[in-house]
């Protein structure tokens, strides 16, 4: 028991380290970007390998966590601090959702333009260019898009996935999610609160983490070559980093199917980052309900439409 207290106090003090290696060495772990295209260098193949060995490690997750300490304790000592972590995360959820909802009328508009051309013209390709209006081509040559009809049919796929994994902590702010209500509304206002905030420590954040340790892997495997696993120790990955090589996921489930799905495994990452984003940020919302007593209730709130508390179950 102390030996494991110990271990996490350890890693603690050694998380502010790491953090401030890591920013003072970024060539370490970022001079990978710079040959995005080709690798050229083993420098810069090994700094992708300690990027993504890091990027799912012990380490990260203690600089995170240490981060996360350090924020609630000045936020408890001065609460403008924590309101504006709140009103800054909710500002970026909602704007985000704002901008990435619109891709709804896109994803509509895009499925009838696929109907009007399959039915009534019978194409085969959709092309935009200056000579394709509406994606039927008038004039070969000219054309700087043009996929067979079943990529643009497959890619709403895409359109949705990006509804759904930027939009997420949106709606949440919003109050837009389910909520099946057996005793939460039955508890008195403060109770509420510390329901919410252990939701955030117990399944929200948790559930994150886990999910972005198997996102993480998963999204470079479709991405590199050798394959790297989640069980790979820290020098299996940097040997094999001296022969990694840009492998993308090109494949479809039709021969002239969409065929960019890798970048459904990065929206996954996308959205596991933002639920423990706002996660802190509901968190801290709740605290600081809690402490100020039920006149908080909604403080600085950016509700698209006015809701329903007693409804719908939330503040």
């Amino acid at each position: 028991m102390l030996s494991s207290i110990s271990t996490v106090f350890t890693n603690i003090a050694m998380s502010i380290v790491h953090f401030f290696y890591a920013i003072t060495h970024p060539g370490e772990w970022l001079l990978w970007l710079t040959e995005m295209t080709k690798f050229e260098t083993p420098e810069a193949k090994a700094s992708l390998g300690r990027f993504i060995f890091y990027g799912a490690s012990a380490d990260f997750f203690y600089v995170v966590f240490t981060a996360f300490l350090i924020l609630t304790a000045v936020g408890i000592w001065r609460k403008s601090v924590m309101w504006g972590v709140v009103r800054g995360l909710e500002w970026f959820a909602n704007g985000l959702g704002r901008a990435f909802a619109w891709i709804g009328l896109l994803m509509v508009l895009q499925q009838i333009v696929i109907i009007f051309l399959q039915r009534i013209f019978r194409v085969a390709t959709i092309d935009f260019g200056p000579f394709a209006p509406f994606g039927y081509k008038l004039w070969d040559g000219y054309s700087f898009v043009s996929h067979d009809l079943s990529w643009w049919s497959e890619e709403l796929k895409l359109y949705n996935a990006l509804i759904v994994c930027l939009c997420i902590s949106y709606t949440f702010v919003q109050g837009g999610h389910v909520r099946v209500d057996l005793v939460y509304a039955k508890l008195s206002y403060r109770a509420k609160r510390v329901v919410d905030m252990a939701g955030c420590l117990i399944f929200m954040m948790p559930g994150a983490i886990m999910t972005w340790l198997f996102a993480w892997f998963f999204m470079w495997r479709h991405l590199l070559t050798p394959k790297i696993s989640a069980s790979d120790s820290f020098e299996q990955i940097m040997r094999k980093a001296n022969m990694l090589r840009w492998n993308v996921e090109t494949i479809g489930f039709s021969p002239n199917g969409f065929d960019a799905y890798y970048l459904f495994k990065i929206l996954m990452l996308t959205f596991t980052a933002l639920v423990f984003i706002h996660a802190i940020a509901f968190f801290y919302r709740s605290m600081l309900e809690w402490r100020e007593g039920e006149e908080a209730d909604g403080k600085y709130l950016d509700l698209d439409v006015a809701t329903d508390s007693a409804a719908t179950g939330t503040h």
